[in-house]
């Protein structure tokens, strides 16, 4: 070995006789050692790669001989610390390129930190199906069946052990076989768990595979990956699970005294399987196990007729039960669902009975579990069996059912009291109900003998459903806890259903996803030990989940609400809890259940609701159903982080607030804190509220505008000191001070928001305009509060930008009320709006303010603002007093700040800027827009004063707007009527505009296309004349609106058609303003949907331009067909390569359509990227691949048929379209792309690349060299062959040497120059030579007559003697004919005279020893073979004989020993007819106790007699020639079948 490799364990050995290293400790062989960078090659290696998975998470000796499980060669020994363990790489030439390597990843697995392979709760094994699932009681290991593999796992799921199991080559039509040859349609068969059982007594795991016809094994219970017992050669008795994935197979280990024993129950499955019976007791030890030699079957008439589905296998005290589906016998057409019954010490299922269960009015079982007392059982429930159904049936009910049928057919026949059938014999068996005696059933619980066996009942034990669901069950199981019966079901959709039964119903209180949705669960829903973990197997992984999810819950309202059975709040502990978890849960009040206390523990009331932050207090909590604690227990207060002693009276607890300083400050802008108030036990929160504490100094800050009105108006207890402006709580005014009272005090005057001092509102006027002086007056009440103050008072304007304060003086009026009357100001602010709201307040001295009753403003306006024209001015409000003046720049001002003179009443004329649109429908009726100044104060000023081309327009109101707009409908007009607009306001000079407005008729001429898609999307051209009238022009198409693409032109006019709900013609309509004009003579026609039914091929390179054919129908009706794809790409190729998304592109009159872009980008991160197919008729379309970027991801490919999508995937019948890279080609001249290649003439060039063919065929490849065409010969992944022109073609830009260029698709590269070399001409063909051919010919020729005379005559004579063979077999088969015929005569003589013999003295009795001499040996008085005594001496030699006797015993035993003697004995030429006779007569004594080992030894050797004649001469394969399978055959176990008679000769 010169170099090593580093080896990933890719498959162990398939054959023994593989070499092995011993140099390596066992290493493996070269065959095993592959390099990390190759691929599996075939799909037996993913068990093999799973195997490497999984070991990663196992300990390393486990790991060790999980991976020496694979092969029974292979041995990998333990290793105590990293050594050079390697694997030595051939050197053979198929491996010389793979480099060298390090260490094998072996020794990585060994050495490294076991890796997790899945999450504590939950186990996946990639590309595995999960079959069956068992746990080892007492240990908490779980063992998980799967397809090719045994899991082991811990109670927490983590990975153990692993054993490979498959795939092994087998086929379901043969028996087990050692030499494939046996069975020569076997194949590489997956191995899928058919049952999967734990005997605890022996510490053995029971698995069974589909392969091999169902035999089972044995292995470790402490480790899978240890096998204890595996059939090498199973007989037909060891047949135990079905053959066929789809069909059940159901079993129990039941413990008797001093062995187990297995009960196994099976549907039919394949054509091996009529031999098994439905239900069989199996040994679990002993010589064969797995055999039912010698124990109960279920013995089945016609299994066609008995073919039943079984459903699962259970076990108590006494019984072993099992749940089924079938049809019954040939009378009973209908399926039923039953349950069938069998005592455990039965062994020969005397005890067997079974009635029919019934859920009403629902369908067949699905999944049963057996809990205490009850079956459970999910029947098909609705329509097709998409619903289920829960039935509970009472075993109390179920075990009197059975009764009442056993008791029947012992003692009654079957009959009933009414005389109907109610029990029977069922499985066409020759039993039959009898009539022992009346105690009978007492007597035989279990049956006997003589008793008849199998019992069905026929009545069936009918119970209504608890509960239905809206999916099929496929799993059951139940749990009893604290009195309660709590049900798991699982559906087909992977979802897991609690259901607490209580009384006649069943509730679901939870559900919750377990598997992916759509993989049903399996039956074996299994509960651990302890009862709190349900594992949940579905098939593609393990999950392990609480029975009960109380410690989820975190407070008592979410405990409660779960409705969780199993679940209630604990108060003491202050968590979610079972019953029997919680301490005091049998004291009352202690444990809350959801079905009884609805309600949590809770603080009713408090008393006060709210307490000064500036004061301690006393607080009262009323808290029912409080739990009473011990003596020495107390419970305490929790105000936030502040404790206080709590002092209980029956439900009162009363507490004490904390002080000032112990209490949280209030959050900014607010005037109190609230904190969370807990009635604690210990740490424990028994109930809890909000608390708050307020600042009444915080709430006058919070409304500045009405200090005292929120003060003595919050919901806190506080009073107002209005001469000091405070806020307090208590009475805390400083003495003398009037206090205004909270409106919450009952007994006082002055209280509440009413009694404050407060400004009312304005007395005046509150329009102020700007630059004029004003004086404001505002009424105010309450002020007797400020007697004996100084009386200073000030009013406050907040103007923009600065607080504005002015002098004020009080006058007082009758009562209480009074006036402030604020100094006389101009105010000036900067304005942008023509009103501007301004606050105003009024404060005693400097900073007492008084409140605002409300909000109070004064409007500040300016006239000139909003009023740009006289009309505007004119037409504002009168109250603002707004004249227009002409006094230096003319304007809107106050009236007061205009000159007498200069105020103008009248306006100028009215001015006409704009008029749009500029033409209309001589039926008028077109909306005219009218833009100017000075355009009337008001709608009437201009209501007739509009005239259009000397016509009438009548204006809107609702779209007038003074003096700057009118909205005018034209009146009817001749064709060609054309003229200004003109506004004439009463005694005002009238407005004409520069523009002119023209009548003119739209005329519709022709369409363009006549027909589209109906789903719509064709860009249809309607033209005509004058058709840009108006300016609102919308186009109809049957009805539906066609919206218009922009712009209008005056010959075209194209719109977008909408989908329209049936085929058919369809009128186009253009209507301009209210004229429509209608193209009576071409509609527009719907035609079907184009339709896609085919689309290839479906891949092409990135760089796009593949020809697709699309093929479908009414292709030619689609305007602009599109293949597009949708991308994800980054934010760099975005950028790059796309374009923002124009859904209607701005369109110019007169100019062509543009070219749909390339790639647009749409929202989300995607671009689509497209090309326009072309329409080669109407059931084809060509397009080609459209261009996508390297780095993009494309996410969908599709057409675009107008307003119709069709998925690639949908037209190519479910062939998605995939995009492959680019590909890469090498240069032709190895020297580099510039240096030419040198060609000879005649040579076939070979183009060397990487994934040419992943997007293209040969045929679309085109290939030049220069002007002329290499033609593609041969397209390969890594080579392109192509045939060059004769001649060097000339380049294509006409000088220097032609390039060769490889065009594929979009794709174009340029690979180099060619250059061609010049051949030398060859010489004629010799004379000589030519003669030489030509006297070859001719001799040829003539051989070949010959030969054809030859022929015929041979011909002829084969034909003679085939028609006298014929002759010789007529006459041989009319002599067999007459032998047999006088043989029959002789048999029919010799059976009257024995059954004569018969008639006097009956059948003779004879011994066991006498019958068997006379049957094996006729004609002798004994054994001819059998050795006598001939001396005194002989009969100490005894001992020695019957030990030489058992030694032959044991040989016999041995198949192939007892093979080898028969062929020897037969190839002597001494071995005569007699002797070949007794050997098998002996054998068949001999082997009389294992009849099932004698028929193989006959199989076996019947098929080695067959194979020989068939390589001979088949027709001598059934002449008689007395070998000693024809013996055996005679005097075998055929002949030998003593059951229950007396002995006969």
């Amino acid at each position: 070995m010169k170099e090593f490799s580093p080896c990933v364990l890719v498959r162990a050995c398939m054959h023994p006789s593989l070499p092995l290293a011993p140099a390596l400790g066992h290493c493996l062989c070269p065959s095993l050692c592959l390099p990390l960078s190759v691929p599996p090659l075939s799909p037996r290696l993913r068990s093999l790669s799973l195997i490497l998975h999984l070991s990663a998470s196992l300990p390393p000796s486990r790991a060790l001989s999980t991976l020496a499980s694979l092969h029974p060669t292979l041995h990998l020994p333990l290793l105590r610390a990293p050594t050079a363990l390697t694997c030595a790489v051939s050197q053979a030439p198929v491996m010389a390129h793979w480099p060298p390597f390090g260490l094998c990843l072996l020794l990585l697995l060994l050495s490294s930190p076991p890796l997790p392979l899945t999450g504590a709760h939950r186990f996946s094994a990639p590309n595995t199906t999960l079959n069956h699932l068992a746990l080892a009681p007492g240990r908490g290991t779980l063992y998980v069946g799967a397809v090719n593999h045994l899991f082991q796992l811990g109670p927490e799921l983590q990975l153990e052990a692993v054993a490979v199991t498959g795939p092994v080559i087998d086929s379901p039509d043969c028996v087990p076989f050692r030499d494939p040859a046996e069975c020569p349609q076997a194949q590489l068969t997956d191995n899928a768990n058919q049952l999967l059982l734990v005997s605890s007594r022996a510490q053995e795991l029971v698995a069974c595979g589909q392969v091999r016809q169902g035999v089972c094994e044995t292995r470790r219970l402490g480790d899978v990956a240890e096998v204890l017992y595996q059939a090498e050669d199973p007989g037909d008795g060891q047949f135990v699970a079905a053959n066929t994935p789809g069909v059940a197979t159901v079993g129990l280990v039941v413990p008797l005294p001093g062995r187990d024993l297995l009960l196994v129950a099976r549907g039919l499955a394949g054509k091996l399987s009529a031999g098994v019976p439905p239900l069989a007791i199996r040994q679990l030890a002993g010589s064969q196990p797995f055999s039912s030699e010698g124990l109960g079957r279920l013995v089945v008439g016609d299994f066609s007729d008995y073919n039943n589905s079984y459903v699962g296998a259970f076990a108590d005290a006494r019984s072993a039960y099992f749940v089924f589906r079938r049809r019954g016998a040939r009378a009973q057409a209908e399926y039923r669902s039953y349950v069938a019954r069998v005592c455990l010490g039965d062994t020969n299922l005397y005890s067997y009975v079974e009635v029919p269960l019934a859920c009403q009015g629902q369908g067949l079982i699905q999944a049963a579990f057996l809990a205490p007392g009850t079956l459970l059982g999910a029947f098909a429930a609705g329509p097709r069996g998409t619903q289920a159904a829960l039935c509970a049936f009472p075993m109390a009910e179920l075990g009197a059912s059975m009764e009442q049928a056993r008791r029947l057919c012992y003692t009654a026949g079957g009959r009933g009291p009414s005389g109907a059938e109610e029990a029977t014999v069922e499985y066409g068996v020759t039993s039959r109900c009898v009539t022992l005696p009346l105690d009978s059933p007492e007597s035989y619980p279990c049956g006997d003998e003589h008793t008849p066996s199998p019992i069905a009942g026929r009545q069936p034990l009918e119970v209504q459903p608890l509960l239905k669901l809206g999916q099929p069950v496929s799993a059951v199981a139940a749990l009893q806890a604290d009195g309660h019966m709590i049900a798991f079901l699982g559906d087909t959709q992977g979802q897991l259903h609690k259901v607490f039964l209580h009384g006649s119903q069943g509730q679901v209180y939870h559900s919750q996803q377990v598997g992916p949705p759509g993989s049903a669960i399996s039956p074996d829903l299994l509960l651990d030990s302890s009862g709190s973990h349900l594992y949940v197997l579905t098939a593609h992984q393990v999950d392990r989940i609480p029975v009960a999810a109380c410690p989820q819950f975190p407070d008592c309202a979410s405990c409660l609400q779960a409705q969780d059975p199993l679940c209630g709040w604990c108060v003491l502990q202050g968590r979610c809890t079972q019953k029997g978890q919680c301490r005091r849960a049998g004291q009352p009040n202690q444990w809350l259940w959801s079905y009884e206390d609805s309600h949590c523990l809770h603080i009713q009331s408090l008393l006060p609701g709210h307490h000064p932050r500036q004061e301690q207090g006393q607080v009262t909590l009323s808290v029912p159903r409080l739990p009473i604690l011990d003596a020495d227990e107390y419970f305490h207060c929790a105000f936030g982080d502040y404790d206080s002693l709590a002092h209980v009276e029956g439900p009162h607890v009363a507490c004490v607030t904390p002080p000032q300083d112990q209490v949280p400050l209030n959050p900014p802008g607010t005037d109190h804190v609230t904190v969370p108030l807990a009635l604690m036990f210990e740490d424990v929160a028994v109930a809890a509220t909000n608390f708050s504490f307020y600042d009444c100094s915080a709430v006058q800050a919070l409304e500045a505008a009405a200090p005292c009105r929120a003060c003595v108006g919050s919901i806190w207890r506080c009073h107002w000191c209005p001469q000091s402006s405070h806020c307090v709580y208590g009475e805390h005014c400083p003495e003398g001070e009037r206090t205004i009272y909270s409106a919450q005090e009952e007994d006082v005057r002055v209280r509440g928001p009413g009694a404050c001092p407060q400004v009312e509102g304005l007395a005046g006027p509150h329009l102020v305009p700007v630059g004029w002086e004003s004086h404001l007056v505002l009424r105010v009440r309450n002020l007797q509060h400020f007697r004996g103050l100084p009386a200073s008072f000030h009013c406050w304007l907040e103007l923009p930008g600065e607080l504005r304060g002015l002098p004020a003086t009080l006058e007082e009026t009758a009562g209480d009320s009074g006036l402030i009357h604020c100094q006389a100001h101009q105010f000036y602010p900067s304005m942008s709006q023509r009103e501007l709201p301004v606050p105003i307040y009024v404060t005693q001295g400097e900073a007492q303010r008084l409140d605002n009753a409300h909000a109070l403003y004064v409007i500040l306006y300016d006239c000139a603002m909003g009023h740009p024209d006289c009309s505007h001015c004119q037409a504002a409000n009168r109250s603002l007093g707004c004249l227009w003046c002409a006094d230096g720049q003319p304007a809107c001002r106050y009236g007061p700040l205009c000159p007498p003179g200069a105020v103008e009443l009248l306006c100028p004329a009215p001015s006409i800027d704009a008029v749009e649109p500029l033409t209309g429908p001589p039926e008028g009726g077109l909306a005219l827009t009218i833009l100017g100044s000075n355009l009337g104060r008001a709608f009437a000023d201009v209501q007739y004063a509009v005239s259009v081309a000397s016509r009438p327009c009548n204006p809107e109101p609702s779209l007038y707007r003074t003096s700057a707009r009118i909205v005018c409908v034209t009146s009817p007009a001749p064709n060609g009527t054309t003229g200004p607009v003109r506004v004439a306001i009463k005694s005002q000079p009238p407005g004409i505009s520069s523009q002119h407005f023209t009548y003119q008729d739209p005329v519709l001429l022709s369409l363009s296309p006549h027909w589209g898609p109906q789903a719509g999307g064709t860009q249809l051209t309607i033209r005509g004349q004058h058709l840009q009238t108006g300016g609102n022009t919308s186009a109809f198409v049957g009805g539906q609106p066609c919206p218009i693409l922009e712009p209008v032109c005056p010959e075209a006019i194209v719109c977008r058609t909408r989908p329209q709900a049936v085929p058919g013609e369809a009128a186009v309509l253009v209507v301009f303003g209210h004229a429509q004009r209608t193209l009576l003579a071409s509609p527009f026609r719907y035609t079907a949907n184009p339709r896609l039914v085919a689309a290839e091929p479906s891949a092409s390179f990135r760089g796009g331009g593949r020809l697709i054919r699309v093929r479908g129908t009414g292709l030619d009706v689609v305007q602009r067909p599109l293949l597009s794809v949708w991308l994800e790409a980054d934010t760099e190729v975005q950028a790059s390569r796309a374009q923002p998304q124009d859904s209607q592109p701005r369109r110019s009159c007169g100019a062509p359509a543009a070219d749909p872009q390339a790639c647009i980008q749409l929202g989300g991160g995607l671009l689509q990227c497209s090309t326009v197919c072309s329409v080669n008729s109407s059931s084809l379309l060509l397009c080609r691949s459209p261009a996508v970027p390297d780095r993009a991801r494309p996410q969908r490919v599709f057409f675009i048929l107008d307003n119709v999508q069709v998925d690639f995937a949908s037209a190519s019948g479910g062939q998605g379209f995939l995009y492959q890279p680019n590909p890469r080609l090498a240069p032709l001249s190895r020297e580099g792309p510039a240096r030419p290649y040198r060609l000879k003439p005649g040579h076939v060039l070979d183009v060397e690349g990487e994934g040419l063919n992943l997007g293209i065929s040969k045929e679309e490849v085109r290939v030049h060299i220069g002007r002329g065409e290499c033609l593609v010969k041969t397209l390969t992944r890594n080579h392109l062959y192509c045939e060059p022109p004769a001649h060097a073609p000339q380049p294509a830009n006409g000088s220097g040497l032609p390039q060769f260029v490889v065009q594929m698709g979009n794709v174009q590269l340029a690979l180099g120059p060619v250059q061609y070399e010049a051949e030398p001409l060859l010489s004629a063909f010799p004379v000589e030579a030519q003669a030489g051919v030509g006297m070859g010919a001719a001799v040829l020729i003539a051989a070949v007559l010959l030969l054809t005379l030859m022929y015929r005559h041979k011909s002829k004579q084969a034909l003679r003697d085939y028609q006298k063979v014929l002759l010789q077999l007529e006459s041989l088969e009319t002599g067999v004919g007459d032998q047999c015929r006088k043989e029959f005569t002789d048999l029919m003589t010799e059976m009257t005279d024995l059954s004569s013999d018969l008639e006097a003295s009956g059948i003779p009795f004879l011994d066991y020893r006498t019958y068997a001499e006379r049957a094996f040996f006729p004609g002798h008085g004994g054994c001819p073979l059998q050795p006598k005594p001939e001396g005194p001496g002989e009969d100490g030699r005894c001992a020695t004989v019957c030990q030489g006797l058992t030694q032959l015993s044991n040989l016999l035993n041995s198949k192939l020993f007892l093979l080898t003697l028969i062929h020897t004995l037969e190839e002597q030429p001494s071995f005569s007819q007699r002797d070949r006779c007794h050997v098998a007569s002996l054998l068949s004594l001999a082997l009389h106790g294992k009849l099932e080992y004698l028929t193989d030894i006959m199989r076996t050797l019947l098929g080695d007699l067959a194979a020989h004649y068939v390589h001979r001469n088949p027709k001598l394969m059934l002449r008689r020639r007395w070998l000693v399978s024809h013996c055996t055959c005679s005097s075998g176990p055929s002949s030998t079948r003593w059951t229950k008679a007396p002995w006969m000769p």
